[in-house]
């Protein structure tokens, strides 16, 4: 099989010295909290419990050019019965981003990073759930793009509202 050139800028690893990069270096579960706290009670239950998801994303540097990012994801499936299970989960992922712009850092962090990390969180929940003696539960996919649009808006309204208000006399 014949080499490809891989432009005058190479270093020999298929990256130039100043060509962005971004990796997974490590994931892990940080945190874990898995109650099924009406059992065995709540196998007699017919009501159909009600699902509430909730996720938050943190991210924050720990070295030069490294990067720990966190997913949190709650769930709480609850009926008129009461609690039927909860599951917390922090899961985590320590990325390596190299040359990436500042601009750029956000979405690659709080957009990026998380739909990496995203499957491999669900499959824990689904784990969890099942082992509470529920049926595995398969989260919908997240749309990190829109969450991470939708809060860039959000901050932005937020100045433009401060920014706009009458200072106050003391």
């Amino acid at each position: 099989m014949a080499e490809q050139d891989s432009g005058p800028a190479s270093n020999g690893s298929g990256a130039s010295s100043t060509e962005a990069q971004f990796s997974v270096l490590a994931q892990y579960i940080k945190d874990m909290s898995v109650e099924n706290p009406n059992a065995p009670q709540v196998f007699q239950w017919e009501a159909q419990p009600g699902l509430d998801v909730q996720f938050n994303l943190n991210a924050q540097k720990v070295a030069d050019e490294l990067h720990e990012v966190a997913i949190k994801i709650e769930v709480t499936a609850r009926s008129d019965n009461g609690v039927h299970f909860v599951v917390d989960l922090t899961y985590a992922g320590l990325f390596g981003a190299r040359n990436v712009p500042d601009d750029a850092l956000g979405p690659v962090l709080l957009v990026e990073a998380p739909r990496l990390l995203f499957p491999f969180a669900r499959q824990v929940v689904s784990d969890a759930v099942s082992s509470t003696g529920f049926p595995p539960l398969l989260l919908e996919p997240i749309d990190f793009a829109a969450a991470y649009v939708a809060q860039a808006g959000a901050m932005q309204n937020q100045g433009a509202l401060a920014a706009a208000a009458p200072e106050g006399n003391a």
